[in-house]
């Protein structure tokens, strides 16, 4: 079971996201749509389509 009070700051990403884009692309989703660092140790939660 994860604990989310360990994890620090938790962003959820609301809305359908392609999931086979990858690492690099949901990496950049972060970076430009929401203008945060994905590599600053935060979670970032994503929805697929199902």
């Amino acid at each position: 079971m994860i604990n989310l009070a360990e994890l620090g700051r938790v962003f959820i990403v609301c809305g359908k996201t392609d999931m086979c884009r990858g690492i690099d692309s949901l990496a950049y989703i972060v970076k430009k749509s929401f203008n945060l660092d994905p590599f600053s140790g935060c979670v970032f939660l994503f929805c697929g389509s199902r």
